[in-house]
């Protein structure tokens, strides 16, 4: 049993595709199905259903997932203890972040890693389910850390870091009646038709969490999943959204107002699995971080 094959066989596991398994390992497919066709042969049991369609875990290959993630991450950890003494960082740090994470510089966070550790090759992905999306890939192991937003308890799985917060205010266009008051109580929302993230992304679970302890109703009629485009559609009168101020300052053709009578703080964490410590590289990157922050003297886009 060689790594290179608990590797392809742990891509297409998650992929649950080979054709995509192939594309994130930039290999072909034909080397990848050749992998796993011999450690089947040398486990002397299938660990995959294939199909046209999608590729399904057979009861061992169910049993080998997780001991392959770990003899890979056991492996990436003698490398990391081997680069540390030599002077060079190698390796991949897969990040996961958020779509609009303007509280944080991130492009010049990573592009400062990159000048210290050029020797890492850095995959950034995001979640079609957001934090929480991002929360199941870390516990998964396809993440070796995230940038997620998760008010409330730790979920299981995961180790967080809170970085910064922002509260979040009601945006509403121009001319709209709330639009000149200084504050805005939580229930007078009732009604409002909400443009927001679906269910999973954090200033989504904030206010739902914020409405469900004041006992009001709130009606979302858009969702969409780029948090940084919800001042536009307010803006075009599309809708009002709960927003943090870091996204509303500047934008014109809209005003932001303190809402009153509810938990309404946006918090961004670094999360890290738990129950294994995190590689050199994604150490590395974790202590880079604070330089990037609010307040650290270092402009925030």
């Amino acid at each position: 049993m060689e790594l290179r094959q608990l590797e392809y066989f742990v891509a297409v596991a998650e992929e649950r595709h080979f054709t995509r398994a192939a594309a994130r390992l930039h290999v072909v497919q034909s080397a990848v199905s050749a992998a796993i066709k011999t450690l089947e042969r040398e486990l002397g049991t299938p660990l995959l259903d294939r199909d046209t369609k999608r590729v399904r875990l057979t009861d061992a290959g169910e049993a080998l997932l997780p001991r392959a993630r770990i003899a890979l991450d056991a492996a990436r950890d003698a490398r990391d203890a081997v680069a540390e003494v030599s002077g060079g960082l190698r390796g991949t740090l897969r990040i996961g972040t958020l779509t609009s994470i303007r509280v944080i510089d991130l492009p010049a966070l990573l592009g400062e890693y990159h000048r210290r550790h050029p020797g890492v090759l850095i995959r950034t992905a995001v979640s079609p389910m957001g934090s929480r999306g991002l929360v199941e890939m870390l516990a998964d192991h396809r993440l070796d850390l995230a940038f997620v937003s998760v008010p409330g308890p730790q979920p299981a799985g995961v180790h967080l870091v809170e970085l910064t917060s922002a509260d979040m205010d009601l945006a509403v266009p121009l001319g709209h009646p709330l639009a000149d008051r200084p504050t805005v109580p939580i229930d007078r929302l009732a009604g409002l038709d909400f443009i927001d993230l679906p269910a999973g992304y954090g200033n989504r679970d904030v206010a739902d969490r914020a409405f469900a302890a004041a006992g009001v109703r709130r009606h979302v009629t858009i969702e969409i999943t780029d948090i940084g485009m919800s001042a536009e559609y307010v803006r075009h009168g599309l809708g009002v959204a709960l927003l943090p101020r870091f996204l509303t300052g500047g934008v014109a053709g809209i005003a932001s107002i303190p809402v009153t009578g509810a938990d309404l703080r946006w918090p961004l964490s670094l999360a890290v699995p738990a129950g294994r410590p995190p590689g050199a590289a994604a150490r590395a990157l974790i202590s880079l971080t604070a330089d990037y922050l609010p307040g650290s003297g270092r402009p925030v886009r």
